[in-house]
Order: structure tokens, then sequence, then C-alpha cells
């Protein structure tokens, strides 16, 4: 048994991207059809650019499977570049504001901002949404469920309920072309890309994930390297133009007094075969973690996501090569990609669940970990109900 985790590689208009994941244990049924829909969800949104029109990524498998399942060893994905012209690219001397253009530039000693941006561009997250749906393959034997969409765009906020369930949530999001689990707020996020368009400028928003399903003790307090909360966040702030996340009730705790923030405990015998194991709380300020650590409820994260860096009217900047001012270069780009970068944050958080599951219950193959999970949950539901011995 080895960890879960994968790295990507692959540049904005190279070949195509790579993602390599390793320690899946042998045994799991690839859902291919959901991997391919969660990298076209990645493509779609209002606001997106022409690239999305150019390129049609699929999963395309290069090793680690077998007549449709894992075999226990590295697997290897493929995404094709269709709009592959790396070398023929043009040099970009003048730093675009709020890219890596500039210190890229500075980092690597070079006038020619390409070298940085092939692979500081969000065309890598196709990679990523691809380990992270494949790894959801893991996670469909356990019943856990992860759910993205978008909650604002601009000034325009959704008011999604915090009791909602995962099909309603999907129904709701996949029925509009922002991705919000509000249909009220679908008019207004579409007006604020439609006016950001308008103005040859951008607008950037707020994604939430919630995942339902998971039981006590996925994560740890033992390291810190180790806590859930920790690795969540991790994931979320390294999606390309986040600049902000939190779990449950986040910022908010910091205006309320601890009487309005902490989650009281109940418990319910009608509940003992759910994942709480029968102990409810009567809010989930927390977002299903505490002491880095599910605790039965679900998780919920939230990302921040500002307004994409390209602007078509252009930014103040200056020339590497001459040091002189001048407005910024445009690249192919987005007015809004919050909803695109829904699916992203739900993918990298389900592929964050998946390594916690791994973690957890152990195991070279589905079957072990399968075993190690009943025994798990049957223990936790006779805690504190037999004699000592």
């Amino acid at each position: 048994m080895s960890n879960l985790e994968y790295r990507t590689a692959g540049e904005s208009h190279g070949q195509g991207l790579i993602a390599l994941i390793e320690g899946l244990p042998a045994g799991v049924t690839l859902d291919m059809e959901l991997a391919n829909r969660e990298m076209a969800r990645r493509q779609g949104g209002y606001g997106r650019g022409g690239r999305q029109k150019i390129e049609k990524d699929t999963v395309n498998i290069l090793s680690g499977i077998r007549r449709g399942r894992t075999i226990g060893s590295p697997l290897a994905i493929q995404i094709a570049n269709r709009d592959w012209r790396i070398d023929e690219a043009p040099e970009v001397s003048r730093p675009r504001p709020g890219h890596a253009d500039l210190a890229g530039s500075l980092k690597w000693l070079t006038t020619d901002c390409r070298e940085t941006l092939e692979r500081a561009s969000a065309r890598e997250t196709a990679a990523r949404v691809a380990a992270g749906a494949v790894a959801r393959s893991l996670l469909i034997p356990f019943g856990i469920q992860c759910v993205g969409f978008v909650t604002q765009v601009g000034p325009a906020v959704a008011n999604i309920p915090v009791d909602a369930s995962p099909a309603e949530l999907i129904v709701a999001r996949d029925g509009n072309d922002v991705y919000t689990a509000d249909p009220a707020a679908v008019g207004p996020m579409v007006g604020a890309i439609r006016k950001a368009k308008e103005d040859k400028d951008t607008v950037g928003g707020i994604v939430e994930v919630r995942v339902f399903g998971c039981p006590p003790g996925l994560g740890s307090c033992a390291r810190y390297q180790d806590r859930l909360d920790g690795r969540l966040l991790m994931a979320i702030g390294s999606i390309q133009a986040f600049k902000g996340a939190e779990i449950g009730l986040g910022f908010g705790v910091a205006s309320r007094p601890g009487s309005q923030v902490h989650d009281e405990i109940d418990f319910d015998p009608g509940l003992r075969d759910t994942p709480c194991l029968g102990f409810t709380r009567r809010s989930n300020n927390a977002g299903g973690l505490e002491g880095g650590m599910t605790n039965g409820q679900p998780v919920v994260v939230r990302g921040v996501m500002k307004p994409i860096s390209t602007l078509l009217r252009g930014l103040d900047s200056v020339n590497l090569a001459t040091r002189q001012r001048e407005r910024s270069d445009y690249e192919r780009s987005d007015v809004c990609a919050v909803s695109a970068a829904s699916v992203v944050a739900e993918n990298v958080v389900a592929f964050e669940i998946a390594r916690a599951l791994v973690e957890k219950f152990g195991g070279d193959t589905l079957a072990e970990i399968e075993a190690a999970w009943k025994f798990y949950l049957g223990a936790a539901r006779l805690l504190g109900t037999q004699e000592p011995a």
C-alpha cells in the first residue's frame, strides 16, 4: 500500500497535459463517463473564451488499467492539445499584471514571458480535473459524493439552502450556464459577465464544494501535515487565480461569539447507520471538519477567484527588453472562468478526500479497503455500548 498522490506536466500550447496518479488500489472500476463529463464541464460555462471552441478534452489513460479496472501500478493520463504551437508562439515581452509573467521572467532570467506563462496557465487544471475525476471512482463504492457550484459572480450572490441534497444541487447547477445551484441568481450572474465583456473587462467570483457521505475520522490531528482541513485549503488555494479559501463558516467566525459558532451535538439512534453514526449537529459551521478530521457532517469548502488577469483593453506594464512603459500583451482569454473553476475545485477536493480515504483504510486492493471500512464503521457504532472486558 502506498500513499495516493498525483503530479501534472504539460504546457498550455504544448503537445498536451499529463497527470500521473500513484497509489490507486487495484480493483477499482473506472467511471470514464464521469471523468469525461467533468472534462467537458470544465470547458463550459458562460463567459469562456475561444480556446474552448478549439479543444475537446477527453481522458486518455496510457497505463495502470486492464479491462477498465486499476491494477495497482501508476496510472498515466494524457489530455491532448489541438492548439499545439508552443515553438511558433510569439515571444511576450510585456508582462501582464496579475499573471506569473513578471515574477517568472525574473525567476528564470529571461525577457520572454512565454516560457513562464505556458506552464502557469490555467490550462494545467485540465490535468488536475482528470486526476480528481478518475480518483472519484474510488469514492463511488463508499457512497461519497462531491458537488461543486458557483455562489457568486461579481456582485451577484446566490442563495443556496444548507440542507440541499446532492441530487438537488446537481439538478439545479446543471440547469444553467453559470453552474450555480440557485436558479434565481442565473440572470444577475449572466448580466455581470455580459457587462464585463462590454467594458472589455473581466469578473471573478466564489465557488463552493460540498462533500457528502464522509465518515468521521478522515484526516488526523497527530501531525499538521495530515490535517485534512489544511490539505483542502492548499488544494483550493493552489488553483490558478484563486486568492482565498475557507471551510464552513470560514471568515464569518471572526464576528460571532463562540456560542454562535460551535456546532452543538445530539444523538439520534435512527441515524446510527448513516455516515454521522447517529451523532447529529444543530448547525454545520465547522464545515464537517474539526481538529483536522471529518466529523460525519458534510464537508463544505469555498474558494474565491479573482477576475481573469488578461483584459482585452490591456493594463499598464513595462517592456522587459527596453524598460519602457507600454500596455500589456493580450493572450486569448476568458471574460469569466468562475464556472470552470467550480469544476476544478470539485475535483481537487475529491482527490484529497480519496487520498484521506486510502490513508485511513489502507490496502493494496479495493477489497481490503472495503473490509477495513466495514470493520471501522461497525466498531464505531458499538463504541460505548459494550461492557468493558
